[in-house]
C-alpha cells in the first residue's frame, strides 16, 4: 500500500515534517530529553501493538506507520542530539 491508500497523503505528509520538526526543536532546546522521547516511541508501539484496547482508536495501519515512524526519528534524535537513557 502507499501512502495515500492509507489515507496519509499531502496532509498526512505536512502534518509528519511539522512533528518531526517540533520533537527535534523541543529535543535541541532541552525541553524533551532522551528518555521522554523513548517513552514516546514506547507509548505509540503500546497503541500499534493494542490496536483493539486502544482509547483513541485509529487505523491499524496509521498506528503501525506510526510506531515505525517514531523508531526512525528516535534514533536519529539520539544520534544528533545525545542523552541519556532512560532508566529501567
Amino acid at each position: 500500500m502507499n501512502r495515500i491508500e492509507l489515507g496519509l497523503g499531502d496532509s498526512g505528509d505536512k502534518s509528519l515534517v511539522i512533528l518531526q520538526s517540533l520533537l527535534c526543536l523541543l529535543r535541541e532546546k532541552n525541553l524533551l530529553t532522551r528518555a521522554d522521547i523513548e517513552e514516546l516511541r514506547e507509548k505509540v508501539e503500546a497503541r500499534a501493538a493494542d490496536h483493539a484496547g486502544d482509547p483513541l482508536p485509529c487505523c491499524v495501519e496509521g498506528a503501525t506507520a506510526a510506531a515505525s515512524e517514531m523508531n526512525r526519528l528516535g534514533e536519529y534524535i539520539g544520534r544528533r542530539y545525545g542523552g541519556k537513557h532512560r532508566r529501567m
